[in-house]
């Protein structure tokens, strides 16, 4: 019997303030498999992840994390389950150490695993930076304490925004080093991302949002060869 997705999306619809950001989406990520959602700024990229994680809530449709529905939980109940979002913009607490900031995801943990000796393990420049306010610390070094504090929640499905942004390549290549280490390890990503090539590098499948409406999804090798990916996000792709 075939498992159920880690992410299916059924006629999806957000609106913002009278104005309609998402519009009937539906998209799907199967159990252990990476899926990259791309368009240009504004298109509902985001939106659409916060939808996902019950920051905000979709008006229409049904979002189901491994066949459970989920659209009118609470954030913090999505998160048990092993819905965790990345956000755009560092998803720490910058007036907390980055030990405290690695403590806060204790309880996603066994008694026996000490969550700073996880995170150090992850990304070891952390190790040098424990009692350093975490709002100080470099961009690269926030987006590898959110990816840290992210992981050690267990995900069985991570979703990603623009990890990358801002960031020197070096940084980039860390980070998404980590993240095909661990859909390599069975984790279902889901991935924003301004580095289209990068993104479509480690997925297995791509889906092409335009002003809240997905038009086009495929295997990244039909993407590139049907070229709707530069068309949308202007020539980025």
């Amino acid at each position: 019997m075939a498992s159920e997705p880690a992410l299916e999306l059924r006629g999806v619809s957000v609106s913002y303030g009278g104005l309609q950001a998402l519009r009937d989406v539906s998209m799907v990520v199967p159990e252990g498999a990476a899926v990259a959602l791309l368009g240009a700024n504004g298109a509902g990229k985001s939106t659409a992840l916060r939808a996902i994680s019950g920051v905000i809530r979709a008006e229409r449709g049904r979002i189901l994390a491994g066949g459970q529905r989920i659209e009118r939980r609470p954030a913090y109940r999505i998160a048990r389950m092993g819905v965790v979002h990345v956000p755009e913009g560092r998803g720490i607490f910058p007036s907390l150490t980055v030990r405290e900031n690695l403590l806060m995801a204790s309880s996603a943990l066994s008694g026996a695993v000490d969550p700073v000796e996880e995170g150090t393990a992850l990304f070891p420049v952390l190790g040098n930076r424990l009692t350093q306010v975490s709002g100080s610390l470099s961009g690269g070094e926030q987006q590898m304490l959110a990816l840290a504090r992210a992981l050690m929640a267990r995900p069985k499905l991570l979703m990603v925004d623009e990890i990358s942004m801002g960031l020197a390549p070096l940084i980039v290549g860390q980070l998404f080093d980590t993240l095909r280490e661990r859909v390599a390890a069975g984790i279902s990503l889901l991935i924003v991302e301004q580095y289209v090539e990068a993104a479509l590098g480690m997925a297995d499948y791509g889906y092409v949002m335009d002003k809240g409406v997905i038009v086009d999804v495929g295997e990244p090798a039909d993407l590139r060869r049907r070229g709707l990916i530069g068309a949308y996000l202007g020539g980025a792709a």
